[in-house]
């Protein structure tokens, strides 16, 4: 496992991270990142800073002097998860680069299990586990269970992939993620997509624990905001089909006439009601805006 850091030299792994407006989380995530139980030189954190607008820049100052291992932030202009993701990786010396993202928090064996379960397959992809929690203040044991099952084959909440094998895939000279995904959703699948076409298997390792943010009693995010993020994740829905037509995207997305007509169903029996029935709404007419 190399050890050795510095300009142009590789080290084991890179934790690449986004962060938008997410500063009263950003402290405790990159903390976590940097009490990993490997040796200081085996990995780096890069973290890319989308155009925040809260204490982000002065949180991301505050890491950079108390930093145990190497730490790259980056700050761009808010341009979306794709192209943030990409200055990451361009940034990222890792031969294995894992992804979090910036409301998660990694346990202190998570880079270690990442690299292990890619010991005897460089080219594996390694879907750590991911188990949703209301605080970070009040953790239940690192244990994953199959009710924090996702189907998800390439989430960046906790997944790694080596350099190697995300440069096989490059849309194009530093775009591994494809930026036509510039409003919210699937550049994630997309890339994944894309890895498992050229014959890229995935393994799971329960050890790799990460435990996400996801606080049940939080206010609402503003409706108008939450319906325009659903119009966006439609249109961003069709872009992945028009890249990968098949089965896969079809049930991912919803656009099949099966859950089309399923939700025309809920629709007119009023089975859902209040803001879900309006999300649902319209995510959908959206979709049908696309054929």
């Amino acid at each position: 496992m190399p050890s050795r850091s510095g300009p142009g030299v590789s080290i084991a792994a890179t934790i690449q991270l986004c962060t938008y407006n997410r500063a009263r989380l950003l402290e405790r995530v990159l903390q976590a990142c940097f009490e990993q139980n490997v040796p200081a030189g085996t990995y780096e954190v890069v973290l890319v800073n989308d155009g925040s607008t809260d204490d982000t820049a002065q949180v991301i100052a505050a890491a950079q002097a108390r930093a145990p291992v190497p730490f790259v932030p980056i700050s761009q202009a808010n341009a979306g998860l794709a192209r943030g993701r990409n200055a990451g990786i361009a940034a990222s010396r890792g031969e294995r680069i894992i992804f979090v993202d910036d409301d998660v928090l990694p346990m202190p064996n998570f880079v270690e299990e990442h690299l292990r379960a890619a010991s005897y397959n460089r080219d594996l992809v390694v879907r750590g586990a991911v188990i949703e929690v209301e605080s970070f203040d009040r953790l239940p044991a690192p244990f994953w269970s199959v009710r924090n099952y996702s189907a998800n084959w390439f989430w960046t909440s906790n997944v790694s992939a080596s350099r190697a094998r995300l440069d096989r895939v490059r849309v194009r000279e530093g775009e591994w993620f494809d930026e036509t995904f510039s409003e919210y959703g699937w550049e994630d699948i997309e890339l994944g997509l894309r890895l498992r076409e050229i014959g890229t298997r995935a393994v799971f390792n329960k050890r790799a624990v990460a435990f996400h943010y996801k606080p049940k009693s939080a206010k609402p995010p503003d409706l108008e905001a939450a319906l325009a993020q659903k119009r966006a994740q439609a249109r961003t829905a069709r872009v992945l089909a028009s890249k990968h037509p098949g089965w896969r995207v079809s049930l991912a997305t919803g656009n099949n006439p099966i859950q089309r007509g399923l939700h025309r169903v809920a629709r007119t029996l009023h089975l859902q009601r209040g803001r879900n029935a309006l999300l649902a709404d319209a995510y959908f007419d959206e979709l049908h805006r696309g054929g």
